[in-house]
């Protein structure tokens, strides 16, 4: 199946996107569609820019001070980097789940009703539907049912994690971006959560940076390999990271079009 086959017009496409901290670019002229109720995988070595791109998809780049992205990121039609776009509704509509679980010191509850209620909702029967509809949504709900009232802290990892998918989906966003979010968990946990994102993606088009080479196999219906780029001048060494591969996640690791691609994913360097 071909990219252009799966939709015409992506959710998400990043234009010539280049993506800097101050004056050094950290990732350099990126083109990417990432389609609908599919999941991308973004791999390649640590310092190749996954998690920059990641983050500069739902504007969470600009709250580290200097960042900036050139070009457009465009989503559903709008370019998310023009003046008039609302960066807080961006982050509502492309939510996000990070490395490590990142629960709030507060009960299961209150954890997952948090972001309705920073947006008005106030009634507490909605609330309760959106809180169990949300836990069932990130397999969570019968565990944790019986005992809404207990911190989310003093869940296992792995439910910590599926309780951030829960607050993210919570919101009702379009899109979840995922970053490394199995890096920190056993390999139940990370099943788990792999099994999550199949179910997720009926609901939600998602896109995932991850180390793992088997679990992007698994994982994700496309595939884009990012490499590091280096360049000396007087002594001084740059470094940027670069898209080198995009297409089917089955392409990209079984017929790879570069032998840069076929060197990274059987392990020879990176």
């Amino acid at each position: 199946m071909a990219p252009e086959a799966v939709s015409r017009n992506p959710v998400i496409e990043l234009r010539d996107c280049s993506f800097y901290y101050g004056a050094a670019c950290a990732v350099a002229k990126v083109s990417l569609p990432i389609y609908k109720n599919r999941i991308t995988a973004l791999i390649g070595p640590s310092g190749c820019g996954k998690s920059t791109v990641l983050r500069g998809i739902n504007r969470m780049l600009e709250l580290t001070p200097g960042a900036r992205v050139d070009g457009e990121i465009i989503y559903r039609g709008v370019n998310l980097y023009a003046d008039a776009v609302d960066p807080v509704e961006v982050r509502r509509r492309i939510g996000m789940v990070f490395q490590k679980p990142n629960p709030f010191p507060k009960s299961i509850f209150d954890n997952v009703a948090y972001g309705p209620r920073l947006l008005g909702v106030k009634n507490k029967g909605a609330l309760a539907e959106i809180v169990e509809s949300s836990l069932r949504g990130a397999s969570l709900w019968d565990e944790v049912s019986g005992d809404l009232n207990k911190s989310g802290l003093a869940l296992s990892g792995g439910q910590q994690q599926r309780l951030c998918i829960a607050r993210a989906i919570a919101v009702e966003p379009d899109v979840i971006l995922m970053d490394e979010p199995c890096s920190a968990l056993d390999p139940i946990a990370t099943q788990r959560i792999e099994e999550l994102m199949r179910d997720l993606q009926r609901d939600y088009t998602i896109v995932i940076v991850t180390h793992n080479m088997q679990q992007a196999q698994r994982a994700s219906d496309f595939t884009a390999f990012f490499n590091i780029r280096k360049e000396s001048d007087n002594g001084h060494e740059a470094r940027w990271g670069e898209l080198v591969e995009y297409h089917e996640t089955e392409k990209v690791f079984e017929r790879p079009a570069l032998p840069e691609t076929a060197d990274y994913i059987a392990g020879r360097f990176g």
